[in-house]
C-alpha cells in the first residue's frame, strides 16, 4: 500500500479521533536485540509525523495465540522506544495494532471492529492511551456496495471484495480509491494476465499458514520459494512483488 492510500485509511479509521499528515515506512524485520530472543516481521509497520506508529497486519485463517501474538508485537514496539541511560523520561508514543481477520476471532462479539484499550476494570476510564489494538472482522461485514455510509466502510467493502470486483466503487465520491484501482489495475488484466494473477495469490494463500507458524527465517525462504515458482511460471515481477510482498530488485536477484 503506497503512502497516501495508507495515510486515507488510517485517518478513516481513525476519524473524529486525529489527523494523520504524514508517514514514515519503517523496516517491516525488527531483528532480534539479544541471544534467545525472537525477531519480527510486520506486514506494514510506519510512523506518524508526531511519532505515533502504526501496525498492519492481515491474518486470512485462524492462529492459535493470534491475541498473545498481536499483544507480543504492540509490546515489542513499545519497549523499543526505550533509551539507555538515566537521562530517558519514558516518554512513550503511542503504538497502534491494526488487524484485519478474514476469521471469528473467538471469545469476542461477532461485529466488525473491536477496539481494545487499557483501561479500569470497574470505573472504565482510561488508563494510557499509549496501546491500543483495533481488530477488523471482515466476516461481519456484510453491506453492499450502495449500504456503505461512511469512508471507513467503504474501505471495508472494497478491501473485503477486492478480488471479485470488476470495477472499483466509490471513485466519484474520493480520489483514493481512484488511486487505488490504478495500482490494483484489475480492469487492465488481460484473461491470461488474470489468470497469472489468481495464480499468484493461491500460491502466496497456500504458503500464508505455514509462514505464520514459521520462524522469521523461515518465512523468509518462503516467500523467496513462492517468488521462484511464480517466475518459473512467467507471472510478470510486478504481480509476484504483490503476491509475497517482496521487492523486485529481491525478486530479479532469485
Amino acid at each position: 500500500m503506497t503512502k497516501d492510500l495508507l495515510i486515507d485509511f488510517l485517518n478513516d479509521l481513525l476519524v473524529d479521533e486525529k489527523h494523520i499528515i504524514d508517514i514514515t515506512f519503517l523496516d517491516k524485520e525488527i531483528l532480534p536485540e539479544y541471544m534467545g530472543d525472537r525477531g519480527v516481521i510486520y506486514d506494514i509497520y510506519c510512523t506518524a509525523e508526531n511519532g505515533e506508529q502504526f501496525i498492519v497486519e492481515m491474518q486470512n485463517k485462524q492462529h492459535v495465540h493470534f491475541r498473545e501474538r498481536a499483544l507480543y508485537y504492540l509490546s515489542k514496539t513499545v519497549a523499543r522506544q526505550g533509551e539507555k541511560g538515566a537521562e530517558w523520561k519514558f516518554d512513550l508514543k503511542a503504538v497502534y495494532g491494526v488487524f484485519f481477520m478474514n476469521f471469528r476471532l473467538d471469545n469476542l462479539p461477532h461485529k466488525l471492529r473491536t477496539d481494545i484499550v487499557l483501561t479500569d476494570r470497574d470505573t472504565h476510564e482510561q488508563f494510557s492511551d499509549k496501546l491500543r489494538f483495533i481488530f477488523i472482522e471482515l466476516p461481519a461485514f456484510s453491506k453492499e456496495e450502495q449500504e456503505c455510509e461512511t469512508d471507513f466502510e467503504r474501505w471495508i467493502y472494497v478491501l473485503k471484495n477486492m478480488e471479485t470486483l470488476k470495477r472499483l466503487p466509490f471513485k466519484a465520491r474520493k480520489s483514493v480509491f481512484e488511486k487505488l484501482e490504478k495500482i490494483v489495475d484489475i480492469a487492465s488484466l488481460s484473461k491470461e494476465e488474470r489468470m497469472k494473477y489468481d495464480e499468484s495469490i493461491k500460491v502466496y494463500r497456500d504458503n500464508l499458514v505455514t509462514l505464520e507458524f514459521a520462524e522469521q527465517k523461515g518465512r523468509a525462504e518462503g516467500k523467496e520459494e513462492t517468488a521462484r515458482n511464480l517466475k518459473k511460471m512467467g507471472v510478470s515481477l510486478e504481480i509476484i512483488s504483490k503476491a509475497t510482498g517482496l521487492s523486485i530488485e529481491k525478486i530479479e536477484a532469485l
